[in-house]
């Protein structure tokens, strides 16, 4: 395509306040004095619209079947993942104004402001996509854009097990987690599926439930007959109106729930659900970033001072609201549960983690903490 061509007619567009449809590019082409054929009209006014109302260049990626992230380090440097690790594109820009322009426009359609006084920007599209941006200089190698795509479909505990995640014997178990209303985490590193087994976990709760969901970007839809959603908003640009997940967690301990639910525990929040998973509201859960179940006590400790909460007082909490850690790893491009973990007091006051269930190669061992998982599943059951 003729690139100069193009943006000829989008800036005619763009001065006119016309969209890209084909009758406005065909309009514009004839003010441009430019006859080209019937094909090529199809494909300026479908890369303008792109443009214009998607993601550019990006869109054919956004819109392939499995793709779950798509990245660009600059104008030459587009990648993608399909499930199986990322992947560098054969896509690029221009030049790094144009990618500028792509994360500023996607960012505008956030109702977020993108620019040099402020020059990164983390928000959600209109499609569920979760878009990241750092503009040049902050970004040395040119404006980056990181796109998180939702999945078309709600995973079940069942299309785990046939995708690898686990087992048919371990989905039984957090079965029993979920209806023996356990309060549990699901811990990981970034893109191990944690909110994707989460949402699957939650479709097991009683019917008669009531579920309240706080996040900051709307990801989990469990297939659950009463569920509400509320999600976090940041401040304006004139610095007002916030949300945060704490207001929602507080929030939600007034809308009479049966189960509260944290997309991500990553703040000052966790003091608020661990005072509500010790004040009557069991089987509460949601999502942690951790290297390894082990890590867990030590990352909510470390969430728990910026709340103004000693160390001590927090594990204290942790102990005695939390039962389970459910850890799930990434190899390759296959993300899996790794380990199902119990918590335990130390006699320092401290809480560890003891191993239940850990995973090596395609098999199960059953560790010290088993014996008291199936303890807590059956006391709660009962």
């Amino acid at each position: 395509m003729n690139q100069a061509l193009a943006n000829r007619v989008r800036n005619r567009l763009i001065s006119s306040n016309l969209t890209a449809s084909r009758l406005h590019v065909l309009g514009a082409l004839r003010e441009e004095g430019v006859v080209i054929s019937e094909e090529a009209v199809d494909e300026l006014a479908l890369v303008l619209d792109r443009e214009f109302n998607g993601a550019g260049v990006l869109q054919p990626l956004l819109e392939e079947q499995g793709v779950t992230d798509v990245l660009v380090n600059g104008p030459n440097s587009v990648w993608r993942d399909r499930g199986r690790g990322l992947e560098l594109t054969q896509i690029s820009f221009n030049s790094d104004q144009e990618v500028r322009r792509l994360a500023q426009r996607l960012a505008s359609t956030a109702g977020r402001r993108l620019d040099d006084a402020a020059p990164m920007v983390d928000a959600q599209l209109r499609d569920g996509t979760r878009l990241h941006c750092v503009l040049a200089p902050i970004s040395t190698d040119g404006t980056s854009i990181s796109l998180r795509i939702p999945s078309a479909r709600n995973f079940t505990l069942e299309s785990l097990v046939t995708a690898g995640s686990i087992d048919a014997e371990i989905a039984e178990l957090l079965i029993s987690i979920v209806t023996g209303r356990l309060a549990f985490l699901v811990s990981g590193g970034t893109g191990t599926g944690k909110t994707t087994v989460l949402s699957a976990l939650l479709a097991h709760v009683n019917p008669a439930n009531r579920i309240v969901i706080v996040e900051d970007s709307a990801e989990l839809n469990p297939a659950h007959p009463h569920v509400v959603r509320m999600q976090s908003r940041l401040a304006n640009v004139e610095n007002q109106g916030a949300i945060t997940l704490r207001d929602l967690v507080r929030t939600s301990l007034r809308m009479r729930p049966d189960r509260i639910v944290v997309g991500e525990v990553r703040g000052p929040e966790v003091v608020e659900l661990l005072m509500a998973l010790n004040t009557g509201h069991e089987g509460g859960c949601g999502t942690i970033h951790a290297n390894s179940a082990e890590a867990v006590p030590a990352r909510l400790a470390a969430l728990g001072l910026t709340a103004g909460i000693d160390r001590l007082a927090l594990h204290a909490l942790i102990g005695s609201g939390l039962d389970a850690v459910i850890h799930l790893s990434r190899s390759g491009g296959q993300r899996y549960i790794d380990g199902v973990h119990v918590l335990d007091f130390s006699p320092q006051g401290l809480v560890t983690t003891r191993a239940a269930l850990t995973r090596r190669g395609d098999s199960w061992i059953k560790e010290s903490g088993w014996t008291d998982l199936e303890n807590r599943c059956k006391d709660a059951a009962a």
